[in-house]
């Protein structure tokens, strides 16, 4: 892939779009709890609302990818905003459980279109050392978009604001950011985003995948990664309601949770940048265990106040393992290797609110956290075959 004419432009548009992509998705944690009350649903359907969300990201983030090599990733990105807008655009107006999760699986459908696309072209316009620092700041940004948006979704219904008022802003926000990134880079002024020649898409239907066992073992680690934070995401803030947690800290439980993965995001990509992929992977999943205990046994608010801690290690792990899909992909495969790696993120996003629901309708949510924190700890073995997959593939650990 040619070289960015300025990698601050490509690093500056990629974290613009999935602040704002990301910033919309989570804004619906925020959310949750009002649209329980006012439509009457119960756990496994709030558990349904966020993975209708990511349902419809899992159906194209690989589509995303391979799209991409034909179209370019200027007019994806831009799409997926685009279609993000429009979903919650729609959500505003709707009357109902089935409207709502129409809305959010258009939104969803939008939101596809960025992760992988701007992960790899990250990972092909930075070199190794750089890419994973790069890659961290473009993780970080998704952080701060999340917690701009539900800091403001959360001030904004604590104000009065109706939620169909916010979503109606978010989405004509969505449209706004979406024309400034087809300006900012526009082919006249950058040629980051080449197209794939059409004999070049035909011969290329390989994945590019280095090592089958490790890209495996790094797979199953992002799955359970996900799985875990969209599960604790979701259901954080009935977890603060069932402690008991003061009214007014409740709606800002998300936001706390997500100030502190602004920085687990940074501190991913450096800490693996220099102690190496398994030993910051290994701290952060122990500590993120330690993390949801504090959190299930403390009394009350201060559980609250531990929210941000358990963020920074709960969140921080993405940094450490979508920088090191790079490493088992070859390099003119790196968006779908990406797309691949998102795509079971996504699955794992649809999955994990369903299952905790249904166990936090039926066991309580001390039963779920537990699970939480056993799932957590299971990438500890996976640790020694993705060890041995990257020394093969040269990686300096």
């Amino acid at each position: 892939m040619p070289k960015l004419t300025s990698n601050k432009l490509l690093l500056s548009a990629c974290c613009v779009t999935h602040g704002v992509q990301d910033g919309l998705s989570s804004s619906v944690y925020v959310m949750l709890p009002i649209l329980a009350q006012h439509f009457g649903l119960g756990y496994m359907q709030i558990g349904l609302i966020r993975a209708t969300h990511s349902g419809a990201m899992w159906l194209l983030e690989i589509p995303a990818g391979i799209l991409s090599e034909r179209f370019g990733e200027r007019r994806l990105l831009v799409l997926g905003l685009v279609g993000a807008g429009t979903g919650y655009f729609a959500l505003s107006f709707v009357v109902g459980f089935q409207g709502v999760l129409l809305a959010l699986f258009v939104a969803g459908c939008g939101a596809a279109f960025q992760h992988s696309l701007c992960s790899s072209l990250i990972s092909q316009s930075f070199r190794e050392f750089e890419h994973r620092i790069a890659l961290g700041s473009y993780n970080a940004s998704g952080e701060i978009g999340k917690l701009a948006f539900t800091l403001t979704a959360s001030l904004l219904l604590g104000i009065g604001f109706g939620w169909q008022s916010i979503t109606l802003g978010y989405g004509l926000l969505a449209a706004l950011v979406a024309l400034t990134i087809w300006i900012l880079l526009g082919v006249e002024r950058t040629r980051a985003f080449p197209v794939m020649k059409s004999k070049d898409v035909k011969r290329s239907n390989s994945w590019g995948i280095k090592d089958q066992l490790g890209f495996g073992t790094l797979a199953a680690i992002v799955f359970l990664d996900i799985l875990v934070q969209d599960g604790f995401l979701v259901f954080i803030a009935f977890v603060m309601i069932e402690k008991q947690v003061s009214t007014g800290l409740v709606a800002f439980a998300v936001a706390a949770t997500l100030s502190g993965g602004v920085c687990g995001k940074f501190a991913g990509g450096f800490l693996a940048a220099r102690l190496g992929v398994i030993r910051s992977l290994i701290l952060f999943e122990l500590l993120t265990a330690t993390g949801i205990l504090l959190v299930l046994f403390a009394p009350g608010n201060v559980s609250f106040f531990l929210l941000p801690m358990v963020g920074v290690f709960l969140q921080g792990s993405s940094s450490i393992t979508y920088g090191t899909v790079s490493n088992l992909v070859h390099e003119q495969r790196q968006s779908r290797g990406f797309a691949i790696i998102y795509t079971i993120a996504n699955a794992a996003a649809v999955i994990g609110p369903i299952i905790f629901g249904l166990i936090g309708d039926s066991l309580g949510f001390k039963f779920t956290m537990t699970i939480m924190v056993f799932l957590i700890l299971v990438p500890l073995p996976l640790c020694f075959p993705l060890n041995l997959a990257l020394k093969r593939n040269t990686l300096n650990l």
